[in-house]
């Protein structure tokens, strides 16, 4: 703890300096964006525009690590599966996240559902992937053993596959996150009416540097404390089956 404070101390000194030599119009002293912070929060634009962004951060990552969770265990499993759906997951891995975006947008309207849609599809080959090789991982001894006692399919899944795919779904979950909020803020910027991505656009036409990195530290703070409270506790949990190295 002593050395993560030490190392924020650093920061903000070094932030501090950058400050002093680049002038408050490129880069604002650390105090002058706190104020800004406060004065967002104080007005409540900034817990609005955080609300509306954590909204569509959390629809957009269930949605994606559902079915990606699905299709990837469907794919792990079956080879027939596998070789079909391949090709679409290369695909989406590679396209550009703002190509899927604009697309969306110009085929479904400047709507919710488009924006939702587009952050989706941007993570689900991610989920798809992780889950995949986790489901191929599956220990065969314990399928065999589970067919042996005529297990029915939700037992097998909920008792047998679900605690040794609990790490890469973990792990899917950490690089998911930290992948669909930076995507959230881009459909946020170039067609939605509220959330961080917007204000950010907004003081960028601007050129307010302190609004801008106001905003971007808050959802930074707010992700970070999602990270230790949620994402870490439950990767925890998901490995606590296995052996501990010596």
């Amino acid at each position: 703890m002593a050395l993560r404070l030490l190392s924020l101390a650093v920061l903000i000194a070094a932030w501090q300096i950058g400050a002093h030599f680049a002038g408050p119009r490129l880069l604002p002293e650390p105090l002058a964006v706190a104020r800004a912070i406060f004065e967002e929060a104080r007005d409540g634009a900034l817990f609005l525009h955080l609300g509306a962004t954590l909204a569509r951060v959390a629809v957009s990552f269930a949605l994606a690590m559902f079915a990606g969770a699905a299709l990837g265990l469907l794919m792990g499993r079956s080879r027939a599966a596998d070789a079909i759906a391949d090709p679409w997951i290369v695909v989406l891995l590679n396209l550009p996240a703002l190509v899927i975006i604009v697309l969306a947008y110009i085929w479904a309207g400047l709507t919710e559902t488009a924006a939702i849609a587009a952050v989706t599809l941007n993570k689900l080959p991610n989920a798809v992937v992780t889950l995949r090789e986790g489901a191929r991982a599956l220990d065969r001894n314990l399928d065999e053993m589970a067919q042996v006692y005529a297990m029915p399919r939700l037992t097998w899944l909920r008792h047998v596959a679900a605690p040794q795919l609990g790490p890469y779904f973990a792990a899917a979950s950490r690089s998911g996150l930290s992948l669909v909020w930076k995507i959230v803020l881009i459909v946020e910027l170039l067609g939605r009416p509220n959330g961080v991505g917007f204000e950010i656009g907004s003081a960028f036409q601007l050129f307010d540097v302190t609004r801008i990195l106001a905003y971007a530290l808050a959802f930074v703070a707010v992700m970070l404390a999602i990270e230790m409270l949620v994402v870490q506790p439950f990767e925890r949990h998901a490995a606590r089956w296995r052996p501990k190295n010596p």
